[in-house]
């Protein structure tokens, strides 16, 4: 939990909101591996879908003569775990949240997946206490520069993994699930893809299709090592 008052107040500044109920803030940084607190997976659930929301609005306003096939791979850009991981880290975060001792020392508070989480928390945690325009406030400063850089449209990774097969005479790439866990709010599939050459990697997100964009995102990523 975050103890001191200057604690918070950093905190609230870097956010770019002040929070009438902390409760909500503190709840944003919990772990679940603290196990005797309310963690921020519900939270996360929630901001997921409010960022979603912000940025698609936001990507519809800026770009009006994009159609939905031009206009998802900008989303997907800017809503993936990696971007969420980096905004995170320009706040802060990981120095506020509150985990078990175990995932502290194992490197936790640099962990991508839980930087992320706790980056869609904190939107969930915006929202409810100040509403849709609070919570649009906050990603629209948070991620201004990552929306200012998107000149041209980016390929999404599956696009690009298989232009690169296409480009070489190769066969599609191919997907498989390999894994569904996690409860029905919060689940987690483990994806992987192959090419004919033998080439493979694996991604694991909260839906098939972020899977599948994570695991050509570390195929290309080996591809690239390898050339």
């Amino acid at each position: 939990m975050i103890r001191r008052s200057d604690d918070i107040g950093a905190l609230e500044r870097a956010v770019g909101h002040t929070f009438e109920d902390r409760k909500l803030l503190a709840e944003a940084l919990t772990h679940s591996s603290i196990i005797d607190s309310a963690s921020n997976e519900r939270l996360e659930f929630l901001g997921d879908r409010v960022l979603g929301l912000v940025i698609a609005q936001t990507l519809v306003s800026r770009y009006p003569n994009e159609n939905e096939g031009m206009l998802a791979p900008r989303l997907n850009d800017l809503v993936r775990r990696e971007t969420l991981a980096q905004v995170a880290e320009t706040l802060d975060l990981g120095a506020h949240m509150k985990m078990a001792r175990s995932e502290s020392q194992s490197g936790g508070r640099r962990k991508q997946s839980m930087l992320a989480d706790a980056m869609e928390a904190i939107v969930a945690a915006v929202f409810l206490d100040g509403g849709l325009q609070a919570a649009r406030d906050v990603i629209l400063d948070a991620w201004r520069p990552y929306l200012d850089a998107q000149n041209t449209a980016p390929i999404d990774a599956k696009t690009a993994l298989q232009e690169w097969a296409q480009g070489r005479g190769l066969p599609l790439p191919t997907y498989e699930t390999l894994d569904r866990e996690g409860p029905d709010h919060d689940p987690r599939f483990r994806v992987g893809v192959s090419l004919s050459t033998g080439e493979r990697a694996e991604g694991v997100d909260s839906s098939k299709r972020a899977a599948q964009q994570v695991a050509a995102t570390e195929l290309l990523s080996i591809l690239d090592t390898n050339a």
